[in-house]
């Protein structure tokens, strides 16, 4: 694994579909669409394949970077630089696990310009990657806002009927965060002479007296891409205008980038300034479980509702991640990966049905168990991780986080459980709306339930839903040399903090 750069190939693999979509599948004919697809689906199979072979090579009792590459790149300091630990091995997993079932989704939905629909989310693929393995910041910075593009394109041209609205609310409400961070970088790379990721993480790198501005202008970036409350606007529109699969890789992975901006950047490098806002984080996280709950049991839109439950479920992840606890940490990760497959699953199950009846109504909807036995079982598996029950992916990661939250402050915990009975409020009442009662419509009496293609895109997320809740250790044990060795550089970083404050207060007359 050593010789061979495995992680640069998993990163730009899906970059080879694309130009082989462009070499292959000329024309908008029905044989370049078909070629199309085929091509994106057999490239992002191929590429989950070979993070595979990472993911059983990698060491999970190491808490450093593994399959390191480096080479020189830009110059001054600036170099290609990538690898995985931990906490960014999982994310990458989930990626290439998410992408090929998105190729699947959009295989009859999507029917006008397939070559650069998919062209699109193989480009997206390669980003969504980088962002979690890149070591220089450069080089992250430049994976992180490149994704902005592709996304933009597949809500702004496969979306629906608001998608240039939607997709230009998107865009500038995340390129203006990134604009901070950027500046952000740059004062970083002044300081310490150098981009490499690695050396930053080094405890005491960065002056408390920096640690603050600092922080605040990665969390100005990471707080929209999460998205918390109050700059969760654009989500809903983003999630209601694109495409099925567009929503999947936006709930599954994009959010994630926040979260994961937040275990890479501002807790080991600005730990006194993390310390500092806990207690500003935790308020809005608090808020946004909430809020977003009460707001998703109004809506009326199916993916609106999906989307505002996904502002809740992140505020779990950001309480949990700001607590410094190792359970409130573990949780915080374990939050996001399962709540990639659940959100991923809820937004299919939606894209199955408006496939059928072309519109994401609740009232449109009532009986469907009585023609969609499979779809209902599905749809049920998905509703009761959304709202954590035990036994599912999303009982694990809630309970981690409340228990991290309860060990920094009781109060937080005791108004985030809230949410938990709010969330079996807003998905019970969806769920008995589209699936129970009499089916009266006359629109609904011939809907098929699954089909092959339908069963083998939800089948496997039904399966890891259920096994991750009754073995949630792959996806923790993975994790906790890195959580540990994280919270042991920030408490490092912090008592470093305190001496050179005690020297300065020494040496003042």
């Amino acid at each position: 694994m050593t010789s061979t750069p495995w992680l640069s190939i998993t990163t730009f693999l899906p970059l080879i579909g694309a130009v082989l979509i462009i070499l292959m599948a000329r024309g908008d004919d029905a044989a370049a669409q078909r070629n199309a697809r085929w091509i994106a689906l057999w490239a992002t199979l191929i590429t989950f394949a070979v993070s595979l072979n990472l993911w059983i090579s990698f060491d999970p009792k190491q808490a450093g970077f593994q399959f390191l590459e480096e080479r020189p790149w830009i110059g001054g300091g600036i170099s290609y630089k990538m690898g995985v630990d931990g906490i960014s091995m999982l994310f990458v997993i989930l990626t290439t696990f998410l992408m090929p079932l998105c190729i699947l989704a959009s295989w009859e939905s999507i029917t006008t310009r397939v070559k650069e629909y998919m062209i699109a989310f193989l480009i997206l693929e390669t980003l969504m990657i980088g962002v979690f393995s890149a070591l220089d910041l450069m080089l992250f910075y430049l994976f992180f806002e490149g994704g902005l593009i592709p996304m933009f394109l597949i809500i702004g041209v496969w979306g629906g009927k608001r998608r240039v609205y939607a997709s230009f609310k998107f865009f500038l409400y995340t390129l203006l965060g990134s604009v901070l961070m950027l500046l952000a970088l740059m004062a970083m790379y002044f300081q310490a002479g150098t981009t490499d990721i690695v050396q930053l993480l080094k405890p005491g790198t960065f002056p408390a007296s920096m640690q603050g501005w600092l922080w605040l202008a990665f969390f100005a970036s990471f707080a929209v891409k999460m998205p918390m409350w109050p700059v969760h606007t654009w989500l809903p529109d983003a999630h209601v205008e694109a495409p099925t699969a567009g929503s999947v890789i936006l709930a599954g992975i994009l959010l994630k980038m926040g979260g994961y901006g937040f275990l890479r950047f501002s807790l080991p490098m600005f730990p006194v300034a993390s310390q500092k806002f806990a207690m500003f984080v935790f308020a809005l996280s608090v808020i946004a479980i909430i809020w977003a709950s009460l707001v998703a049991f109004v809506q009326h839109d199916m993916k609106k509702l999906i989307a505002y439950s996904s502002v809740a479920h992140m505020g779990y992840v950001t309480m949990g991640v700001f607590t410094l606890t190792t359970q409130g940490i573990e949780g915080g990760i374990f939050q996001m990966l399962s709540h990639g497959l659940v959100s991923a699953a809820l937004f299919l199950c939606v894209g199955v049905i408006y496939d059928r009846m072309h519109t994401r109504e609740i009232s449109a909807y009532g009986g469907l168990v009585e023609r969609m036995p499979m779809y209902a079982f599905a749809f049920l598996v998905f509703t009761l991780a959304n709202v954590g029950l035990p036994g599912t992916s999303g009982f694990i990661g809630e309970f981690l986080t409340l228990l991290g939250a309860f060990k920094a402050n009781t109060w937080v915990a005791a108004l985030a459980t809230s949410g938990i009975i709010l969330s079996a409020v807003y998905a019970l009442y969806l769920y008995r709306r589209v699936i129970f009662g009499a089916l009266k419509k006359a629109s609904l009496k011939d809907i098929l339930d699954l089909s092959p293609r339908e069963i083998a895109i939800l089948a496997p997320l039904v399966i890891l839903t259920i096994f991750f809740g009754f073995f949630p250790s792959p996806l923790i044990d993975p994790t906790a040399a890195s959580v540990q060795k994280l919270i042991a550089d920030c408490q490092t970083g912090i008592k470093l903090a305190e001496a050179a404050a005690h020297q300065v207060a020494a040496l003042t007359p």
